[in-house]
């Protein structure tokens, strides 16, 4: 017998004010049309005045939680995957605790930029097999419209803000591919390229920074390193993209996620979408993903999944589970 962390639930949150492309261009020299062709995106969500990261991470926690048809002290752990949060400390993960109410374990948070869900995933993955825990809340939460320099049109027209938490709880498997739960990880990351996508600020320098990308570097790496991740994890646990009923991409741009599937031999059929409503948010595009997945009636109980995603570090992986 094998023991697998299972999906128990998911929920998702989304700030209310929802902002299209025709209302950037009074602040940027960009248009409607040129942000659709470039990245699939049509709106995103940005948070208010005063509304944080944990905030976020909060109310996605709640409706992953009422999924589940648990409370908060059912829960051993909390792993927030942000590049955002609140304060420089404490986590975000210990905010969203105390938020909860929970009054027992433990949380922290995962930085790991765009690929932090898919970190954060396998983090809680290795705690539930390690008989660590038994139930964890795995988040990922973004407010990027913060990092964004208003002048750069390359850059700010890209991201949203939002947030999606999934449960994960342990139980017993047969051991083979037929078994709900997680069945392989794949982490890499390479500080090489650090300059590619970067914030050129932090603590240490005594500014929040800008968000930096070199977009066409970026969308090179990412269609390579993507493929190749995915491919790595389904051969881990004995699969193959014939297998897959559901890519679930990181939501960055929909020429990446296309280029992606065509180098996986997926069609974009099974693929799962969400970019062109959500815009990148970063770590939470994935858990974002999953519940409107679920919510649109697409993800259904024992379809195979392949989640991957790509960052700044560069940070890269991708996570096999069977839903």
């Amino acid at each position: 017998m094998t023991i697998r962390a299972v999906v128990k639930g998911v929920g998702h949150y989304l700030p209310d004010r929802v902002v299209a492309n025709s209302d950037l261009e009074a602040l940027v020299d960009t248009t409607d049309a040129w942000i659709k062709t470039r990245s699939g995106i049509e709106r995103r969500h940005y948070v208010a005045e005063g509304q944080t990261t944990s905030d976020l991470g909060t109310r996605a926690a709640l409706a992953a939680l009422q999924d589940a048809g648990l409370m908060p002290d059912d829960l051993d752990a909390i792993i927030v995957a942000t590049s955002t949060a609140d304060l420089t400390f404490p986590s975000a993960a210990t905010m969203i605790q105390g938020a909860l109410g929970m009054t027992r374990g433990f949380a922290f948070d995962v930085q790991a930029v765009c690929a932090g869900f898919v970190y954060a995933l396998t983090n809680a993955n290795a705690l539930i097999v390690s008989g660590q825990a038994k139930t964890v809340m795995v988040i990922g939460a973004e407010t990027f419209s913060r990092l964004m320099d208003w002048t750069d049109r390359g850059t700010c027209v890209l991201f949203g803000d939002g947030a999606g938490a999934l449960v994960l709880s342990a139980e017993t498997g047969q051991g083979n591919t037929a078994d709900r739960g997680i069945l392989s990880t794949d982490l890499h990351s390479d500080g090489r390229f650090r300059d590619l996508l970067y914030v050129d600020g932090g603590p240490s320098t005594g500014t929040t920074g800008h968000l930096r990308m070199e977009g066409k570097e970026v969308f090179r790496h990412a269609v390579e390193k993507l493929a190749e991740t995915a491919h790595a994890a389904l051969e881990k646990a004995g699969l193959s993209s014939e297998d897959v009923d559901w890519i679930v991409p990181h939501q960055a741009n929909i020429r990446i996620i296309e280029a992606t599937a065509k180098r996986m031999q997926v069609g974009m059929d099974r693929v799962v979408v969400t970019v062109q409503d959500h815009g990148n948010t970063s770590a939470a595009s994935i858990p974002l993903a999953l519940s409107v997945g679920k919510a649109r009636g697409q993800i259904k109980q024992g379809d195979l999944l392949v989640t991957e995603a790509i960052g700044g570090g560069l940070a890269w992986g991708s996570v096999v589970l069977r839903w």
